[in-house]
């Protein structure tokens, strides 16, 4: 029997509508149509300061970074939904991940939540470009982290028209594209799973 992988979805922004929060919404429900056991975050609720290594150095790692941190190496796989903020990414998002690459240890365990784990990336914006050049950047920076970035990706364009009344997408080309990267999403981090139980 097919182990049934746990992915966690958030979106890079915590603004109310954001499109990359709709998007977000999409992918949790085609990976849970596709078989997957989804958990959603909101970024929201791990608040954090701005990275400083002065401020590690004095306080340690921020609570929220660690409690993150946990619930990424507790799950299998990781969707991001990503806005893009002046052709990159938006400083909520590089800030998390800043602070969670910075764990090293969870009690007396080496602990390194995002190395090896497979990730899949959504991006969204007004404009026709769809966010690509955020993802592109964003791609790089999780690779840096020794992220699994799978090559599939879901880049929505003219997001302030995307969106059905029942939150899916308007252009079925954009549902393919969704269906294909949560099930590579779903594949890959069946494969190459290194959660970490509780």
């Amino acid at each position: 029997m097919a182990v049934i992988p746990r992915i966690l979805v958030f979106a890079g922004s915590i603004r109310t509508g954001a499109f990359s929060g709709k998007t977000a919404d999409v992918a949790q429900k085609e990976l849970a149509m596709q078989g997957a056991e989804v958990t959603r975050i909101s970024l929201g609720d791990y608040p954090l300061p701005i990275m400083d290594e002065d401020l590690e150095k004095v306080k340690g790692i921020p609570d929220s970074a660690m409690k993150l941190g946990q619930q990424i190496a507790a799950h299998d796989g990781l969707l991001i939904a990503t806005p893009e903020y002046n052709g990159s990414i938006p400083p909520l998002l590089k800030n998390s991940i800043d602070w969670v690459s910075r764990l090293r240890r969870d009690g007396s365990r080496s602990f390194r939540p995002l190395y090896g784990k497979p990730v899949g990336l959504c991006s969204s914006s007004e404009g026709k470009f769809a966010g690509v050049r955020c993802i592109n950047h964003l791609r790089a920076v999780l690779v840096r982290c020794q992220m699994d970035v799978i090559t599939p990706e879901c880049s929505v364009s003219s997001a302030n028209e995307a969106f059905a009344e029942d939150g899916q997408f308007r252009d079925p080309r954009l549902h393919q594209s969704m269906e294909r990267l949560c099930r590579t999403l779903i594949e890959t981090s069946r494969m190459l799973s290194v959660r970490i139980e509780a």
